[in-house]
């Protein structure tokens, strides 16, 4: 993020969104928009961008996106759905762009495909037919052809990644999904059961299987895994003992298998159950889920909290952590699924975490499914780990000392370095010092960057001279892992 003017928050954008002036230079007009129109709208003063096919004028938003006017020119007069999706898919760009829509982007004609594709084949055989009236016999062979190749790619999608099939007895219902995933566990495990509308997704690296069906499911939800073979067990509990006839009408995106990134964000209202304070500015909140939800963050990925705030959603990431730094190594069962934490720094004129904070215990926020690209097996073939910080970037850092010190017994070495402005912003600081002292592998060194005459050590900002004094290899030849989480200037310089 950079710094933005006086009068450009996300506070001052809502309010000209809502203030009626014309944001599109169109004067209410949508209009279709061809690439060769929307490569001329390329300019800081005249900028254009499409996003899944709608375009928006994005000129008087300049100066108040949080990533700076740079961030916006790399997609100006281009279609920038990747590179949005590559940075912050997460955010709701309708809602927040909706008086900026210029129009949508002119459909091309699909010229005719090349090369031996039977599908596109018997398109254009089925045109023929259809517009020079051949026999039915044509369109036989078409729609035949059509099933046979429909069959093979469905018995491909499962052999990709498995089916389901569901059982039942009186009182109780059984959905069995097979997969082919090896060590499944419960964090690749994500199942809703709420307002009559069962979701399961099982995630399979960077892809995932959804079964999601509607109308029935409104009930309690346990459930089994049969780790070594990835079969999962979701068991619901009929509300009125009746046969069922099937397990529900199937949703949109039931029993697909798509990347993860392309199935899009799902959220679950949760009750906020505790607040309590950390630091001057910064507080644990303490989230309920659902009865009948079934979720685990696993180490090192985040989920997002959504609000609507003055007629606008805004979307925030954050990093789930445990309630307290366990000094006996073990996760605490309140937090073994029911509830998930969160710390959250309070800025002043923060509009997210202004609303955040003003939650009163009992009311509800909406919360995302996890997502993340950090994998454990970094950690598990590491000899030496060094966490680098600077302020609520620690927050990622809690589950992964919890999983290092626990789980990976070929560690020698776990180092945080933890940068802060303050004494009085550090995080935790008792409880570091305390597991320092209780595991002789852990060492934590604070670092501040505007200390007071009596604080005795290192202060400064990140940098290669000072990093170089902290980040040694337990050996000569050991593997080591670097993490470093803060802000952007922070991260941008530590990887330098």
């Amino acid at each position: 993020q950079v710094p933005l003017k006086p009068g450009r928050s996300l506070m001052d954008w809502i309010r000209l969104t809502k203030s009626g002036k014309d944001l599109t230079g169109l004067k209410g007009k949508l209009i279709e928009v061809t690439e060769d129109e929307l490569a001329k709208h390329n300019k800081k003063e005249d900028c254009w961008i499409c996003i899944r096919g709608f375009v928006y004028n994005v000129t008087p938003y300049m100066e108040y996106h949080p990533g700076g006017e740079d961030e916006l020119m790399k997609a100006a007069g281009t279609d920038g759905t990747d590179l949005f999706d590559q940075v912050h898919r997460w955010v709701n760009y309708e809602s927040m762009l909706k008086e900026c829509l210029v129009g949508r982007m002119a459909v091309k004609p699909i010229a005719a495909p090349k090369g031996e594709d039977p599908y596109f084949g018997f398109i254009l055989w089925h045109d023929v037919c259809k517009y020079h009236a051949v026999t039915s016999y044509c369109h036989a062979f078409f729609l035949l052809m059509l099933v046979e190749i429909s069959a093979t790619l469905s018995e491909e999608r499962r052999r990709l990644n498995g089916n389901y099939d569901w059982f039942q007895t009186d009182s109780l219902v059984t959905v069995v999904i097979y997969t082919k995933q090896k060590d499944m566990n419960a964090e690749l495990v994500i199942v809703d059961c709420q307002d009559k509308h069962l979701r399961a997704e099982i995630i399979v690296d960077d892809h995932s299987y959804l079964v999601e069906v509607g109308r029935y499911c409104n009930f309690a939800v346990e459930m089994n895994i049969a780790e070594k073979v990835g079969k999962v067990e979701i068991i619901l509990k009929k509300k009125d003992n009746i046969h069922w006839k099937m397990l529900g009408q199937p949703l949109e995106s039931h029993s697909t298998f798509i990347k993860r990134t392309d199935r899009g964000l799902f959220y679950r209202k949760c009750k906020l159950v505790s607040k309590t304070e950390v630091t001057h500015d910064t507080k644990l909140f303490c989230l309920m889920l659902p009865k009948s939800t079934h979720l685990r963050v696993p180490t090192g990925q985040h989920v997002y909290l959504k609000q609507i705030i003055a007629g606008t959603e805004v979307v925030k990431p954050y990093t789930p952590i445990l309630p307290f730094l366990p000094l006996d190594f073990k996760e605490p069962s309140l937090n073994a699924g029911a509830h998930i934490y969160l710390m959250i720094k309070i800025y002043s004129c923060g509009l997210f975490t202004q609303a955040v904070d003003h939650l009163q215990i009992g009311e509800y926020i909406s919360v995302s499914n996890p997502e993340g690209n950090f994998k454990k097996a970094q950690v598990q073939t590491s000899e030496d780990l060094f966490l680098l910080a600077a302020g609520t970037g620690f927050t990622p850092m809690v589950k992964l000392l919890n999983f290092a010190l626990t789980e990976v017994s070929c560690l020698r070495t776990v180092k945080l370095i933890f940068f802060n402005k303050t004494e009085d912003d550090i995080l935790w600081r008792s409880q570091l010092e305390q597991l320092a002292l209780k595991d002789e592998r852990f060492e934590v060194q604070f670092i501040l960057s505007q200390p007071t005459k009596d604080w005795v050590g290192k202060q400064g900002k990140i940098s290669s001279s000072l990093l170089s004094e902290f980040v040694k290899r337990s050996r000569k030849d050991s593997k080591v892992l670097i993490c470093i989480c803060g802000p952007t200037p922070f991260t941008e310089n530590g990887i330098q």
